[in-house]
Protein backbone atom coordinates (compact mmCIF):
# COMPACT_ATOMS: atom_id res chain seq x y z
CA UNK A 1 0.00 0.00 0.00
CA UNK A 2 1.56 3.44 -0.93
CA UNK A 3 0.74 7.02 1.38
CA UNK A 4 -3.12 7.61 1.72
CA UNK A 5 -3.97 11.32 0.96
CA UNK A 6 -4.90 12.98 4.42
CA UNK A 7 -7.91 14.56 2.33
CA UNK A 8 -9.47 11.05 2.54
CA UNK A 9 -8.58 9.91 5.78
CA UNK A 10 -10.46 13.53 7.43
CA UNK A 11 -13.30 13.02 5.03
CA UNK A 12 -14.26 9.16 5.76
CA UNK A 13 -13.26 10.35 9.31
CA UNK A 14 -16.14 13.52 8.87
CA UNK A 15 -18.79 10.64 7.32
CA UNK A 16 -18.67 8.36 10.49
CA UNK A 17 -18.40 11.22 13.16
CA UNK A 18 -14.67 10.42 14.67
CA UNK A 19 -11.74 12.33 14.86
CA UNK A 20 -8.08 11.08 13.45
CA UNK A 21 -5.03 11.57 15.66
CA UNK A 22 -1.97 13.47 14.09
CA UNK A 23 1.01 11.89 15.61
CA UNK A 24 4.77 13.93 15.72
CA UNK A 25 7.96 11.90 15.18
CA UNK A 26 11.60 12.68 15.52
CA UNK A 27 12.84 8.78 15.12
CA UNK A 28 12.04 5.53 14.95
CA UNK A 29 10.84 4.01 18.60
CA UNK A 30 8.32 6.98 17.93
CA UNK A 31 7.07 5.86 14.46
CA UNK A 32 6.99 2.13 15.59
CA UNK A 33 5.23 3.60 18.87
CA UNK A 34 2.16 4.96 16.60
CA UNK A 35 2.04 1.86 13.99
CA UNK A 36 2.06 -0.52 16.88
CA UNK A 37 -0.65 1.19 18.41
CA UNK A 38 -2.72 1.32 14.79
CA UNK A 39 -2.21 -1.83 14.05
CA UNK A 40 -3.79 -2.70 17.52
CA UNK A 41 -7.00 -0.63 17.29
CA UNK A 42 -6.75 -0.79 13.50
CA UNK A 43 -7.05 2.83 13.16
CA UNK A 44 -5.93 5.41 9.98
CA UNK A 45 -3.18 7.27 11.22
CA UNK A 46 -1.43 10.39 10.23
CA UNK A 47 1.91 10.92 10.93
CA UNK A 48 3.82 14.38 11.30
CA UNK A 49 7.17 15.81 11.19
CA UNK A 50 7.77 19.44 12.04
CA UNK A 51 10.65 21.54 10.10
CA UNK A 52 12.39 20.60 13.34
CA UNK A 53 11.94 16.94 13.02
CA UNK A 54 12.91 16.78 9.98
CA UNK A 55 16.69 18.90 10.41
CA UNK A 56 17.01 16.57 13.48
CA UNK A 57 16.69 13.75 11.51
CA UNK A 58 18.60 14.76 8.37
CA UNK A 59 15.63 14.53 6.57
CA UNK A 60 16.07 11.63 4.16
CA UNK A 61 16.24 9.29 7.04
CA UNK A 62 12.81 10.43 8.62
CA UNK A 63 11.65 10.01 4.89
CA UNK A 64 12.53 6.38 5.06
CA UNK A 65 11.54 5.72 8.25
CA UNK A 66 7.99 7.02 7.56
CA UNK A 67 7.54 4.59 4.13
CA UNK A 68 9.00 1.73 6.40
CA UNK A 69 6.24 2.28 8.43
CA UNK A 70 3.71 2.06 5.09
CA UNK A 71 5.60 -1.18 4.16
CA UNK A 72 5.48 -2.61 7.73
CA UNK A 73 1.27 -2.07 7.64
CA UNK A 74 -0.20 -2.27 4.34
CA UNK A 75 -3.52 -2.63 5.88
CA UNK A 76 -3.70 0.88 7.26
CA UNK A 77 -4.57 4.17 5.97
CA UNK A 78 -1.30 5.73 6.35
CA UNK A 79 -0.67 9.58 5.71
CA UNK A 80 2.33 11.61 6.06
CA UNK A 81 2.00 15.22 7.03
CA UNK A 82 4.32 18.53 7.11
CA UNK A 83 3.38 20.34 10.35
CA UNK A 84 3.90 23.82 10.56
CA UNK A 85 5.57 24.42 6.53
CA UNK A 86 6.52 28.30 7.01
CA UNK A 87 6.59 29.30 3.11
CA UNK A 88 6.44 27.43 -0.33
CA UNK A 89 9.91 26.45 0.16
CA UNK A 90 9.68 24.56 2.95
CA UNK A 91 6.65 22.69 1.52
CA UNK A 92 8.23 22.33 -2.04
CA UNK A 93 10.69 19.97 -0.04
CA UNK A 94 8.23 18.09 1.97
CA UNK A 95 6.98 16.91 -1.18
CA UNK A 96 9.91 15.84 -2.72
CA UNK A 97 10.30 14.17 0.27
CA UNK A 98 7.24 12.24 -0.38
CA UNK A 99 4.94 13.44 1.91
CA UNK A 100 1.56 13.19 1.08
CA UNK A 101 0.24 15.93 3.18
CA UNK A 102 0.99 19.45 3.80
CA UNK A 103 0.79 22.13 6.37
CA UNK A 104 1.29 25.77 5.42
CA UNK A 105 1.09 28.02 8.83
CA UNK A 106 0.33 31.51 7.14
CA UNK A 107 -1.48 32.77 10.41
CA UNK A 108 2.70 33.49 11.32
CA UNK A 109 5.77 35.13 9.30
CA UNK A 110 7.85 32.97 7.64
CA UNK A 111 10.11 33.01 11.39
CA UNK A 112 7.13 30.96 12.63
CA UNK A 113 7.18 33.87 15.61
CA UNK A 114 5.91 36.90 13.69
CA UNK A 115 1.88 37.44 13.37
CA UNK A 116 0.80 37.87 10.24
CA UNK A 117 -2.10 39.81 8.52
CA UNK A 118 -4.46 38.03 6.28
CA UNK A 119 -4.08 39.00 2.94
CA UNK A 120 -0.45 37.65 3.60
CA UNK A 121 -1.83 34.22 5.23
CA UNK A 122 -4.05 33.94 1.87
CA UNK A 123 -1.41 34.76 -0.31
CA UNK A 124 0.97 32.09 1.20
CA UNK A 125 -1.44 29.45 1.20
CA UNK A 126 -2.81 29.99 -1.31
CA UNK A 127 0.75 29.45 -3.17
CA UNK A 128 0.60 26.45 -1.51
CA UNK A 129 -2.36 25.02 -2.77
CA UNK A 130 -1.74 25.81 -6.42
CA UNK A 131 1.75 23.99 -6.34
CA UNK A 132 0.57 21.00 -4.32
CA UNK A 133 -2.80 20.13 -5.49
CA UNK A 134 -0.49 19.74 -8.81
CA UNK A 135 1.14 16.29 -7.20
CA UNK A 136 -2.17 15.34 -5.16
CA UNK A 137 -1.18 16.92 -1.93
CA UNK A 138 -3.46 17.38 0.49
CA UNK A 139 -3.44 21.10 2.13
CA UNK A 140 -3.89 21.87 5.44
CA UNK A 141 -4.01 25.99 6.44
CA UNK A 142 -4.33 28.12 9.57
CA UNK A 143 -6.48 31.25 10.89
CA UNK A 144 -6.38 32.46 13.92
CA UNK A 145 -3.20 32.14 16.25
CA UNK A 146 -2.47 29.63 19.34
CA UNK A 147 -0.66 30.37 22.69
CA UNK A 148 2.47 28.64 23.69
CA UNK A 149 5.35 28.15 21.50
CA UNK A 150 6.40 24.18 20.36
CA UNK A 151 9.76 23.39 18.49
CA UNK A 152 10.16 27.36 17.65
CA UNK A 153 7.16 27.20 16.23
CA UNK A 154 4.28 29.94 17.79
CA UNK A 155 4.05 33.90 18.48
CA UNK A 156 3.37 33.36 22.17
CA UNK A 157 0.11 35.38 21.82
CA UNK A 158 -3.88 33.70 22.07
CA UNK A 159 -5.94 35.29 18.56
CA UNK A 160 -9.30 33.34 18.19
CA UNK A 161 -10.33 32.22 15.49
CA UNK A 162 -12.80 34.74 13.72
CA UNK A 163 -16.03 32.59 11.95
CA UNK A 164 -16.53 34.71 9.36
CA UNK A 165 -12.99 35.41 8.43
CA UNK A 166 -12.52 31.54 8.12
CA UNK A 167 -15.48 31.21 5.77
CA UNK A 168 -14.02 34.08 3.71
CA UNK A 169 -10.31 31.97 3.95
CA UNK A 170 -11.76 28.89 2.45
CA UNK A 171 -12.96 30.53 -0.19
CA UNK A 172 -9.70 32.46 -1.27
CA UNK A 173 -7.55 30.39 -0.85
CA UNK A 174 -8.78 26.51 -1.65
CA UNK A 175 -7.55 24.76 0.71
CA UNK A 176 -8.80 21.05 2.19
CA UNK A 177 -8.05 21.19 6.00
CA UNK A 178 -8.15 24.65 8.20
CA UNK A 179 -6.81 24.56 11.47
CA UNK A 180 -8.83 27.33 13.74
CA UNK A 181 -7.94 28.74 17.22
CA UNK A 182 -10.60 28.41 19.83
CA UNK A 183 -7.99 28.31 23.14
CA UNK A 184 -5.76 25.11 22.93
CA UNK A 185 -2.20 25.99 23.13
CA UNK A 186 1.31 24.36 21.78
CA UNK A 187 3.45 22.58 24.73
CA UNK A 188 2.79 21.43 28.01
CA UNK A 189 1.51 24.43 30.14
CA UNK A 190 -2.05 25.12 28.13
CA UNK A 191 -3.98 26.85 30.99
CA UNK A 192 -4.09 28.49 34.25
CA UNK A 193 -6.90 27.06 36.24
CA UNK A 194 -9.62 25.40 34.30
CA UNK A 195 -9.57 24.56 30.63
CA UNK A 196 -11.89 27.00 28.93
CA UNK A 197 -12.64 26.49 25.25
CA UNK A 198 -14.09 28.85 22.59
CA UNK A 199 -17.02 25.89 21.37
CA UNK A 200 -19.14 28.90 20.35
CA UNK A 201 -16.59 29.66 18.00
CA UNK A 202 -16.03 26.17 16.86
CA UNK A 203 -19.82 26.22 16.01
CA UNK A 204 -19.89 29.11 14.17
CA UNK A 205 -16.78 28.24 12.09
CA UNK A 206 -18.47 24.69 11.22
CA UNK A 207 -21.80 25.99 10.50
CA UNK A 208 -20.00 28.45 7.78
CA UNK A 209 -17.29 26.13 5.70
CA UNK A 210 -17.82 22.86 5.14
CA UNK A 211 -14.00 20.91 5.20
CA UNK A 212 -12.30 19.16 7.92
CA UNK A 213 -11.47 21.03 11.25
CA UNK A 214 -8.28 20.85 12.60
CA UNK A 215 -7.13 21.58 16.30
CA UNK A 216 -3.21 22.07 17.56
CA UNK A 217 -1.70 22.19 20.48
CA UNK A 218 -4.91 19.37 21.61
CA UNK A 219 -2.24 17.27 23.88
CA UNK A 220 -4.27 16.47 27.29
CA UNK A 221 -0.71 16.52 29.21
CA UNK A 222 -1.86 13.25 31.67
CA UNK A 223 -1.90 14.09 35.15
CA UNK A 224 -0.14 10.35 35.82
CA UNK A 225 2.52 11.26 33.12
CA UNK A 226 3.19 14.48 34.78
CA UNK A 227 3.41 12.64 37.98
CA UNK A 228 5.68 9.87 36.47
CA UNK A 229 8.11 12.19 35.36
CA UNK A 230 8.51 14.13 38.43
CA UNK A 231 8.73 10.79 40.67
CA UNK A 232 11.83 10.15 38.80
CA UNK A 233 13.63 13.21 38.70
CA UNK A 234 11.71 15.92 36.75
CA UNK A 235 10.40 19.69 37.39
CA UNK A 236 7.09 20.15 35.44
CA UNK A 237 4.95 21.80 37.99
CA UNK A 238 1.33 23.21 36.81
CA UNK A 239 1.92 21.24 33.83
CA UNK A 240 -2.01 21.14 32.40
CA UNK A 241 -3.29 19.94 28.82
CA UNK A 242 -7.00 19.68 26.99
CA UNK A 243 -8.77 17.59 29.29
CA UNK A 244 -10.47 14.52 27.03
CA UNK A 245 -13.69 15.08 27.58
CA UNK A 246 -13.39 18.53 25.74
CA UNK A 247 -11.66 17.00 22.78
CA UNK A 248 -14.10 14.23 22.39
CA UNK A 249 -17.05 17.38 22.27
CA UNK A 250 -14.75 18.89 19.83
CA UNK A 251 -14.99 16.05 17.46
CA UNK A 252 -18.98 15.66 17.60
CA UNK A 253 -18.92 19.45 16.64
CA UNK A 254 -17.33 18.94 13.37
CA UNK A 255 -13.36 18.36 13.86
CA UNK A 256 -11.62 15.70 12.53
CA UNK A 257 -8.17 15.96 13.19
CA UNK A 258 -6.25 16.43 17.01
CA UNK A 259 -2.61 16.56 16.70
CA UNK A 260 -1.31 15.35 19.75
CA UNK A 261 2.70 16.24 20.31
CA UNK A 262 3.38 16.91 23.58
CA UNK A 263 1.69 13.79 24.98
CA UNK A 264 4.23 11.87 23.10
CA UNK A 265 6.88 13.37 24.47
CA UNK A 266 5.56 12.94 28.54
CA UNK A 267 5.07 8.80 27.56
CA UNK A 268 8.78 8.78 26.09
CA UNK A 269 10.62 10.79 29.11
CA UNK A 270 8.65 9.63 31.46
CA UNK A 271 9.78 6.01 30.84
CA UNK A 272 13.41 6.63 30.36
CA UNK A 273 13.29 8.73 33.26
CA UNK A 274 12.30 5.67 35.18
CA UNK A 275 14.64 3.51 33.67
CA UNK A 276 17.62 5.82 34.86
CA UNK A 277 16.19 5.85 38.27
CA UNK A 278 15.39 2.64 39.30
CA UNK A 279 18.10 0.52 36.76
CA UNK A 280 21.22 2.96 37.35
CA UNK A 281 23.67 0.16 36.12
CA UNK A 282 21.72 -0.18 32.35
CA UNK A 283 23.70 2.07 29.79
CA UNK A 284 22.31 -0.31 26.58
CA UNK A 285 20.04 2.39 25.10
CA UNK A 286 17.65 -0.75 24.08
CA UNK A 287 16.76 -0.58 27.73
CA UNK A 288 15.15 2.63 27.91
CA UNK A 289 14.45 3.05 24.69
CA UNK A 290 12.78 0.06 24.42
CA UNK A 291 10.60 0.85 27.44
CA UNK A 292 9.83 4.30 26.22
CA UNK A 293 8.42 2.96 22.89
CA UNK A 294 6.27 0.57 24.88
CA UNK A 295 4.81 3.32 26.90
CA UNK A 296 4.34 5.74 24.00
CA UNK A 297 2.28 2.89 22.13
CA UNK A 298 -0.07 2.63 24.94
CA UNK A 299 -0.55 6.69 25.51
CA UNK A 300 -1.50 6.44 21.28
CA UNK A 301 -3.67 3.12 21.49
CA UNK A 302 -5.66 4.93 24.07
CA UNK A 303 -5.97 8.05 22.01
CA UNK A 304 -6.82 5.66 19.29
CA UNK A 305 -9.99 4.84 21.21
CA UNK A 306 -10.93 7.84 22.95
CA UNK A 307 -11.32 9.82 19.89
CA UNK A 308 -13.38 6.96 17.79
CA UNK A 309 -10.35 6.23 15.11
CA UNK A 310 -10.11 2.60 16.12
CA UNK A 311 -11.93 -0.05 14.16
CA UNK A 312 -12.01 2.31 10.89
CA UNK A 313 -8.53 1.71 8.85
CA UNK A 314 -10.47 -0.72 6.85
CA UNK A 315 -13.56 1.44 5.75
CA UNK A 316 -12.79 2.04 2.57
CA UNK A 317 -9.95 1.28 0.04
CA UNK A 318 -7.08 3.85 0.18
CA UNK A 319 -6.41 6.14 -3.15
CA UNK A 320 -3.00 7.16 -4.36
CA UNK A 321 -1.86 10.63 -4.93
CA UNK A 322 -2.23 9.79 -8.63
CA UNK A 323 -6.36 9.53 -8.04
CA UNK A 324 -5.97 12.70 -6.05
CA UNK A 325 -4.52 14.55 -8.85
CA UNK A 326 -7.11 14.02 -10.88
CA UNK A 327 -9.70 14.84 -8.43
CA UNK A 328 -7.91 18.34 -7.95
CA UNK A 329 -7.62 18.73 -12.12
Amino acid sequence: MSLTPMKQILDEARKKGYGVGAYNVNNMEQIQAIMAAAKATQSPVIIQASRGALKYSNFTYLKHLMLAAVEENPEIPVAMHLDHGNSLDSVKQAIDLGFSSVMIDGSLMEDGKTPSDYDYNVKVTRSVVEYSHKFGVTVEGEIGRLGGIEDGVGSGSIHLTDPEQAGQFVKDTGLDALAIAIGTSHGAYKFKGASNLAFDVLKKVRELIDIPLVLHGASSVPKELIDRVNKYGGKMPGATGVPMADLQKSITMGVSKINVDTDGRLAVTAAIREVFATKPEKFDPRDYLGPARDSLTQIIIGKMKDFGTAGHAGDYKSMSLEDMKKYYK
